[in-house]
């Protein structure tokens, strides 16, 4: 039996590989994006949840709670939109979010020839300051001190 090659070929992606120093560069701006794709996902939890409410109220409902009901599931759908679109805007850049609430994101680079993880965090005093393999779980967080010793002996070896 063939295998569809042609599905596999387009489901593959090239991933683009960062420097610390890129990544560093490009904080200010992850920062922005990151904490919008944060007040949107909370906006939107918030607007579903009131929607919910609102639907779960016994009784009949009267005209103000369904006109209640139907703008907290636009608003809802709204603020899920605007989270799409600023992920979108990380994806361009082949930055991948791990939590939306927590601020966190992950950026790819490479480190001996295996694919590696920046680990962005909006909440630390110093947003890059781990990284981990893809391998490890996705808890893992290694210091960026290792990199820059292992770059430091790569030198002196060469």
């Amino acid at each position: 039996m063939k295998r569809n090659q042609k599905g596999a070929k387009r489901r593959r992606r090239q991933i683009r590989a960062w420097s610390l120093e890129q990544a560093r560069a490009a904080l200010p701006y992850l920062s922005s994006v990151v904490c919008s794709l944060r007040e949107h996902r909370l906006e939107a939890v918030t607007q579903h949840r009131n929607a919910e409410r609102l639907a779960r109220r016994p009784g009949r409902p009267n005209r103000d709670s369904l006109i209640a009901h139907a703008e907290s599931v636009q608003a809802a759908e709204q603020a899920d939109e605007r989270f799409r679109e600023a992920l979108a805007e990380l994806e361009v850049l082949d930055v991948y979010l791990i939590d939306p609430i927590a601020g966190q994101a992950l950026i790819p680079f490479a480190h001996e020839d295996n694919l590696a993880w920046y680990v962005y965090d909006a909440f630390d005093p110093e947003p890059l300051r781990f990284w981990r393999y893809h391998s490890d779980p996705l808890d893992t967080r290694r210091p960026l001190g290792e990199l820059e010793r292992d770059e430091e002996q790569r030198t002196w070896l060469a």
